[in-house]
Order: C-alpha cells, then structure tokens, then sequence
C-alpha cells in the first residue's frame, strides 16, 4: 500500500511567496534537500513555515550513491538532521554518481549497469539508509550514453537493486520516455520489466527536444510524456505525482494548471499523507539477476 497518493509541486524561491501567504492547492511540496541542509537560517525558516501547511519530500541532488569510494559521512548526518526535522513524506536521490576524491561533476552521470555496479550501489544504498534510519526513493535517470558491455538492462538493474536493499523507487515517467529515444529501446520494454510494486514517487517534466532529447525541467510535460503517464498508472495504481520545474519556471498558476491534468488522469481519491516510510529490506541472502541546484 502506498504511502501516499496526492500531487504536487517542486518547492522553488520563485513560488515562496505563494505558498507562505495563501493556500495552494496541492497535497505536498518537493525541495533539493542539500538547499536546506544548513542549521539555521532563512531558507530552513522558510521550510519549516512551509511545512506547517503541506508535507514535504526532500529530494537530493549531490548523494552520489555510484561513488566507487563511498558516501560522504558529513553529508549523510547533515541530511539525517534536515530529515528529523522536516519528518519527509520521503528522501530521495539519484540513481548516478556525481564524485570520486575531491572531485564534484555537479552533474548526474551515467552507471554501467553491471554487477560491479550493483554491488557498490548496494552498499552505498544499504549505508545510507542505516544512517537515516528509513527507506529511500531513487530515481531512475534520464541519459545520454550507456556503457558497453552492460550485464543487464536499466529497469533489470532496478529491480535488482530494490530487491537487495528494500529501498523504494521514484519513478520519473520524463526520464523513461527520454531515455528510450536517445537509446532506441521499446517503452514496452522498460515497462514490462520494471519492478512497479516498489514505486513510492512519480516524477514528470519537460525536455528539449532535438536529435538527442535533453532532460532540461524548462518546458510543460510533452503529449507523448502524459501518454505514458497514463500507461505507468494503470500500473502502479495511486502514487504520489509532481511537476518538475527547474528554469523558465512560470507563474504558480500555469504549473498548478499542468498539474491538474495528473488530477485528470488518475482521478483517485488522496489517501491521507504520514511522514517517513517505513524501511524494509530483503534477506541478506537474496540475489537476483549536474544539473545545477535550483534554489
């Protein structure tokens, strides 16, 4: 069961002065967790104000749970202490790697997927979710090169790594269908052997369109997006469902509009939002086979 089936928006500074003096109608809100991964000051004032009217997902951009060295143990208690705080709805990253060292892409790269790569990305995942102390979401990402060879497919090395961690999926619909044409893989495909029973979060978005499809969050979610959309639904049943909006970003009005028709699609009655999922994991045993920060 899901922990939660509302919809809502990506939390930008464009879009405070709505939220912090009116009603907004939608059922959470979603922040770039490491925006707020500081102690005290306004931004931190500004969420806890926010979120004594909605629930709030924070969703992290610097995890780098593909780091061949590791995670970051500062990092990690920094977004355990924003956590405690805000008690998220749900704690999200990305499947990618960002750092090695000291050096910082600022970027989401791409992961071979092979076992090697599972398996550092199962560590990290195990670690990480010990230090928060609850299960987390990752999305599957949107990318431009695969790795040759690979020892499975995309949605394979999902399933695989939900199954050995119990961590849950956000699922980005934008993503899927990005990938598929930059990589000329069939949407049946991914659909099929995706593992839908672990998706906690959907994410949809714009793109820039072209030869290669850009994941650039600067334009309203394309026809062909929402069509899938359609299609992850009658498969997932209710999820929580956002609009990502991360330049060129409108008046809150047009995006609660665009949001509407996620509404329209999977007209569920909400259930009502608890903070924080509980954490489960499989057996040890089981084995199966940058964009900027937006403020």
């Amino acid at each position: 069961m899901h922990t939660f089936s509302g919809y809502g928006l990506g939390l930008r500074k464009e879009h405070y002065a709505d939220f912090l003096d009116g009603q907004v109608a939608v059922d959470f809100v979603e922040v770039i967790s490491e925006n707020f991964m500081v102690a005290g000051g306004q931004p931190r004032h500004i969420l806890r104000r926010i979120r004594e009217r909605h629930p709030v997902a924070l969703h992290g951009v610097s995890m780098s749970i593909g780091s061949a060295d590791g995670l970051r143990t500062d990092y990690l208690h920094l977004l355990r202490a924003l956590a405690d705080e805000i008690e998220p709805l749900f704690v999200s990253d990305h499947l990618s790697w960002s750092r090695i060292g000291g050096f910082n892409s600022h970027d989401l790269l791409p992961l071979p997927y092979t076992e090697e790569a599972l398996d550092i990305v199962c560590a990290n995942i195990d670690r990480a979710q010990d230090v928060l102390g609850r299960a987390m979401l990752f999305e599957n990402p949107s990318s431009y090169l695969h790795f040759e060879p690979a020892d499975m497919s995309e949605w394979d090395f999902l399933s695989a790594m939900c199954e050995r961690t119990g961590c849950r999926l956000l699922l980005d619909v934008n993503n899927i269908y990005v990938s598929s044409v930059n990589h000329g893989y069939a949407l049946e495909d991914y659909l099929d052997g995706l593992p839908f029973q672990h998706v906690r979060q959907i994410h949809l978005a714009g793109h820039t369109p072209g030869e290669v499809l850009i994941d650039t969050h600067d334009r309203a979610v394309c026809p062909a997006v929402w069509s899938l959309y359609a299609e992850v639904m009658t498969r997932t049943g209710p999820v929580a469902t956002m609009i990502e909006r991360d330049a060129d970003i409108p008046p809150l009005p047009e995006l609660l509009r665009e949001l509407n028709l996620a509404r329209q699609l999977n007209p569920t009655p909400v259930i009502p939002a608890k903070a924080g999922i509980h954490r489960t994991r499989a057996p040890r045993h089981t084995q199966i086979g940058f964009r900027p920060t937006p403020e």
